[in-house]
């Protein structure tokens, strides 16, 4: 088989796992939301990029260093400067897609992280794709530069780390009044720490 041959074989199980996982999340989320109603998260995702490109993203920024979930989420805020912040639940499935295609590989990293450094496949996927590759992070760097005069990134990402603590404390069921007495204090305390900078 050429080298040629490879990349195309290679391609074509990519685009075939992608529809698979696709299809897959899909039903989740029908099931999950009824009536055929789409997450939030997957309308931003849809709007920013087109079908396939976020794992050309990952696979990208996985060749620059090795990287954790969690990094990568990050890492891609920053870029577009927090026009779009990818939630674990795309990034998370992502990665252990490309890692089934062999185009990633895991290592233990930090405590209970896991470091995703790419393969030699995964490098020559994006050579064979290297035209889109680079004509998604020129739009990325775009997307950034419309933002310049927007919040920083960390700022954006913090508010969100926030409101996601408070949703996930409130969801665990009714507050004490000793604990409704504190979040209450921490949440002013921050309000007053912000005005004063």
């Amino acid at each position: 088989m050429s080298h040629r041959d490879s990349h195309h074989k290679h391609g074509k199980r990519f685009e075939h796992a992608e529809r698979h996982h696709d299809e897959h999340r899909g039903r989740r989320g029908r099931h999950r939301h009824g009536g055929g109603r789409s997450d939030p998260t997957d309308l931003e995702l849809r709007r920013f990029f087109a079908h396939g490109d976020l794992r050309l993203v990952i696979l990208r920024l996985i060749a620059e260093k090795p990287r954790h979930g969690y990094e990568i989420i990050k890492e891609i805020e920053e870029r577009v400067a927090g026009a779009y912040s990818p939630s674990p639940g795309v990034i998370y499935p992502t990665l252990t897609l490309l890692e089934e295609l062999g185009y990633v590989a895991v290592t233990p990293g930090e405590g209970a992280r896991k470091l995703h450094a790419i393969t030699d496949a995964g490098r020559s996927f994006l050579t064979a794709n290297g035209p889109a590759v680079d004509a998604l992070f020129a739009r990325m760097d775009a997307a950034s530069e419309a933002r310049g005069g927007g919040p920083a990134p960390q700022i954006l990402r913090a508010m969100e780390n926030l409101k996601l603590a408070l949703r996930l404390r409130l969801g665990h069921g009714p507050l004490t009044d000793d604990q409704v007495t504190a979040v209450t204090e921490a949440l002013d305390a921050a309000a007053v720490s912000v005005e004063r900078t």
